[in-house]
């Protein structure tokens, strides 16, 4: 048996036991940062530290409170917040008190979040603020198995005179009633995890939906567990590593992160807010973060746009210093893929030499100037995108997974990453394509169903163990794995032809840097046709400099100027595709598609049909009269 073999097979029943063996093993080691603002409430943030021994301190006080408050195991206890520091301490409280956390966007309405609260039968609620309670208070009504809401802020709460006593509750004081229950009882939350079977509930997590009502994907400990020596085990990162933590905590993708870093020991600086990411870089210096494309996309048009504003010269710099670094990161990758090395001819690497110190130092240092890699998912990052981050040596090495899978289930392998492909399997997970293409998955890491939906789950989980992902792919010879497009997504034209509308989204991404989402549309019809919503900030910046300035982002969307300027990149588009693919007609969208509107999910992953449904009228004027082109 191979050492990883041995690694995986011989992992505990959960990520609590993890947790102990990591106490145990370095407990003044620094475990997370987190920000604290200003006193003043300007300047910038003080970021804080707690060490691993710190960090169970307040871990086993959460867990004694929940015990304290009547908590059995495998009670459900729902989490309700943006991606802080008490998240993590919250989450890992739950398990170790052997109940099982039900994760909840912050930003989910109060409808849907009763909806999740109720299906899952969660008994408390631990959430962000006063905006979380107020949900709660409005759809009480419709949660009676809710006895308890325990918020991280208290700032703005009210009595309410219908509130049950003790209902609400701070963190504070949850942490307070743990610590007398451990006075009382100190071997309380060890018993607990003793108790924790690897087969017992950790976690459900609720699918974002891109139709319908949201399922809740059923995570025993053993799947979390094995992630953790699963990602260790890939050895791209170690103990002496810091990793950026902002994805939201309550998607698999962010979740399965503070598994991997229990197992590894590294520090993770943690902190959601989206809009500090760029301020954070800097301060943090991570050696490694997880994002979804759409933060490469933004970074990406963003640099194209403060390169166009600097005028013609730095603008044709900074597009032949593009064009370099595509070009050095596929010869690189070519060349390792045939020999081992990763090498190039020297008059490429001259020419890189000369644009690293023009462009892509700079980036770097953009980044924390210690970034050496960057895990991509969720959805698929354009190519040309992902070879010019390569070139500029900015490694992001694209992975893949669902939350029925615990989030990863192929990634990257380091230097030998491949820019399109989403890497080999982890170790443990067995991989095959079916005769239609779609991607089947087996390993300890797939769910234990749908809760309350054993239907559903037979849909899609055979008896021996193979889950049906519906997604369609490609295997290499050696392994790696090519994602084309979702099994649903794939649409047929009137002419017979399939189109896999996430391949052109994606390639047109890697053509236009002003494009913030793109959806392809010609399902039985006789063309393809795109919606196409723009990013605001790189087209305001564009409109400045073209007799638009001051103009508002619908203003400048219907400006004939800018429709002429895309379609200038819908036909470079098309220059690289079969001719059923190619997009005949499109429309500009008078605002940007976001989460608030529903027409994405909170992991930015496009709701087709939302999108589809709201915008019907203008697809409509597109294929008006149309006749096969």
């Amino acid at each position: 048996m191979s050492d990883t073999q041995t690694l995986i097979e011989n992992r505990p029943p959960s990520v609590a036991h993890l947790l102990l063996e990591r106490v145990a093993a370095t407990p003044e080691a620094e475990a997370y940062r987190y920000p604290v603002p200003a006193a003043s409430g300007e300047g910038p943030d003080d970021w804080k530290a707690l060490s691993w021994a710190q960090a169970a301190e307040r871990v086993d006080a959460i867990a004694a409170g929940l015990i304290d408050l009547g908590l059995l195991p495998e009670d459900r206890v729902a989490l309700a917040s943006a991606t802080r520091i008490e998240w993590i301490l919250a989450d890992l409280g739950i398990m170790c008190a052997g109940a099982a956390t039900t994760t909840v966007y912050p930003q989910t309405n109060a409808e849907e979040s009763a909806f999740i609260l109720a299906d899952s039968g969660s008994r408390v609620l631990i959430a962000d603020n006063v905006e979380q309670l107020v949900k709660a208070r409005e759809q009480r009504a419709n949660l009676p198995d809710l006895k308890h809401v325990v918020l991280f802020d208290t700032k703005g709460v009210e009595p309410a005179a219908d509130d049950p006593e003790g209902w609400v509750l701070s963190l504070a004081d949850l942490e307070a009633r743990g610590a007398a229950h451990l006075e009382k009882n100190p071997d309380a939350v060890k018993q607990r995890i003793d108790a924790i079977r690897s087969d017992h509930l950790a976690t459900i997590i609720y699918t974002s939906g891109t139709t319908g009502r949201p399922k809740g994907v059923r995570l025993p400990h053993d799947n979390w567990s094995y992630m953790a020596k699963a990602i260790a085990a890939v050895g791209l990162l170690s103990s002496e590593d810091v990793q950026y933590l902002w994805l939201p905590l309550a998607h698999v993708f962010g979740k399965v992160l503070t598994s991997g870093q229990i197992e590894l020991g590294h520090v993770t600086a943690v902190d959601g807010r989206v809009d500090k990411i760029i301020e954070n870089l800097p301060v943090v210096q991570p050696t490694y973060m997880a994002a979804v494309p759409r933060i490469f996309e933004k970074v990406y048009n963003g640099v194209v746009a403060k390169a166009r504003a600097g005028g013609n010269a730095k603008y044709k710099i900074f597009q032949w210093s593009a064009e370099v670094a595509r070009e050095y990161a596929r010869t690189s990758q070519d060349n390792f893929r045939r020999t081992g090395v990763a090498s190039v001819p020297f008059g490429l690497g001259a020419k890189h030499k000369v644009a690293d110190k023009l462009v892509y130092a700079k980036l770097r240092e953009a980044f924390g100037g210690r970034l050496r890699a960057a895990v991509s998912g969720s959805v698929a990052l354009a190519p040309e995108i992902g070879y010019f981050f390569a070139g500029a040596g900015i490694h992001i090495l694209e992975g893949y997974g669902l939350t029925e899978s615990s989030a990863a289930s192929f990634v990257n392998p380091g230097e030998a990453y491949r820019t399109g492909t989403v890497g080999k399997p982890l170790p443990g997970t067995e991989v095959r394509i079916a005769d239609d293409g779609e991607i089947l998955l087996r390993s300890p890491g797939i769910m234990e169903g749908y809760h309350g939906l054993p239907e559903k789950t037979a849909e899609v989980l055979e008896a021996d163990g193979w889950f049906h992902t519906g997604d369609i792919g490609e295997l290499s010879p050696d392994g790696y794995l090519r994602i084309t497009d979702r099994k649903k997504d794939l649409f047929k034209t009137s002419g017979g032809k399939y189109v896999a509308p996430t391949e052109v989204e994606g390639q047109f991404k890697g053509v236009c840097p002003y494009v913030s989402n793109i959806l392809v549309l010609g399902a039985d019809r006789n063309f393809c046709s795109a919606l196409i919503a723009l990013d605001e900030a790189a087209i305001t910046g564009w409109a400045e400099e073209n007799g638009l300035g001051g103009k508002s982002y619908a203003e400048v969307v219907a400006a004939p100027a800018t429709v002429a300027l895309i379609e200038g990149y819908v036909k470079q588009l098309n220059e690289g595709l079969q001719r059923w693919q190619t997009i005949k007609k499109f429309k500009l969208l008078p605002r940007d598609l976001d989460v608030e509107h529903g027409e994405l999910t909170p992991s930015l992953k496009l709701k087709r049909p939302v999108v589809e449904r709201e915008y019907k009228d203008l697809i409509e004027e597109m294929y008006a009269g149309a006749r096969e082109a």
